[in-house]
């Protein structure tokens, strides 16, 4: 059995880059996987750790160095032994799932709230439409009348205007 940590740098928070990876152990039936976002300094670093088979995690190895989400813009991955204990990568898909589920979640919640300013903000819309329906009601009665007045002037001019020069 071999270990290893994998330190990823760069813009890798936020990209899908542990379920890439998680991914990828599975794919290789490595049985020991944990993978960590951490900001070290204010920058993104994503640590990984493989326990398995030796081939199968050289296979990981190079697969975590020269493969990584679209939205990531890795700086560079760095290598080393690892001499410690690795959870089961079924332990790590566990807690990541709830940990993927308490994002959702709470994102969930932010849209409620934007969701009721919204809906206060169509209210305001609706009143402003309901007053201009009133002012556009009274604006067509008058033009009505409008329209009464020039027929029933037009209807006093004569047939026939002669013009002479």
């Amino acid at each position: 059995m071999k270990a290893k940590e994998i330190v990823i740098k760069g813009k890798v928070h936020d990209v899908g880059y542990r379920f890439l990876l998680l991914s990828e152990a599975e794919r290789w039936l490595i049985e020991k996987f944990d993978a960590r976002n951490v900001l070290v300094k204010g920058e993104q670093h994503l640590i990984v750790l493989v326990e398995g088979v030796e081939e199968k995690i050289s296979r990981f190895v190079v697969f975590a160095e020269s493969s990584y989400p679209p939205e990531a813009s890795v700086e560079s991955v760095g290598v080393k032994d690892y001499k410690d204990e690795v959870r089961s990568i079924d332990a790590f898909r566990q807690s990541f799932m709830v940990f993927q589920l308490t994002k959702m979640a709470q994102a969930g919640v932010g849209m409620l709230g934007k969701q009721d300013a919204m809906l206060e903000k169509q209210d305001k819309t609706i009143e402003i439409l309901e007053s201009v329906k009133g002012d556009t009601s009274r604006m067509l009665e008058k033009q009505d009348e409008t329209i009464k007045n020039i027929s029933f002037k037009k209807k006093s001019l004569p047939k026939k205007i002669v013009l002479y020069l």
